[in-house]
């Protein structure tokens, strides 16, 4: 059985319609979502501030690429376009951690699991706690709990991460 994490986030349009095209998207697969959050922007580029959510999905067919296919699927279908690096978006889908039995590593140059940057954006790792209290995320030193990752952060990196009171229907 593969699994994969994603974090889905928007701050253009219908934010909470984009987030709800991914669970939509993926349909029975979704085992758990996360609340949606409200984050203040990552980067340097002056912008909205974006909804955030962690999906957990199931698929037997599908490995880390496949998972990468779909999640660029929905990046399409909401007109993403790949402009300033951390400037805003329509939809984005970013698989953060895959498994088979086991974490995959890859380092390819498509594809990079788990996610290089996952463990310094609070933005993904407050919504994956929320849902997996016992995440762990193989980061440069091994595998570590989410939950530490998390507390080393910047304390203001954490703060801008606010539970927005909006909510992602699941598939009946």
């Amino acid at each position: 059985m593969s699994r994969v994490v994603l974090s889905i986030g928007s701050n253009l349009g219908d934010r909470l319609a984009r987030l709800q095209s991914v669970v939509d998207g993926l349909g029975k697969a979704v085992v758990a979502v996360s609340p949606v959050y409200e984050t203040d922007p990552w980067g340097r580029v002056e912008q909205a501030p974006f909804l955030n959510a962690v999906l957990i999905a199931e698929d037997p067919a599908c490995d880390g690429p496949a998972w990468l296919r779909r999640a660029q699927e929905f990046e399409r279908a909401a007109g993403r376009v790949r402009g300033e690096r951390w400037g805003p978006r329509t939809l984005d889908v970013d698989l953060i951690a895959c498994y088979d039995g086991i974490e995959v590593i890859a380092r390819e140059p498509s594809l990079t699991l788990p996610h290089p940057l996952a463990h310094l954006r609070a933005f993904v790792m407050v919504p994956w706690l929320a849902i997996e209290p016992d995440a762990r995320l193989t980061v440069a030193e091994g595998p570590r709990p989410v939950a530490q990752l998390l507390a080393e952060l910047e304390p203001a990196d954490r703060a801008a991460v606010r539970l927005s009171g909006l909510t992602l229907e699941l598939e009946s």
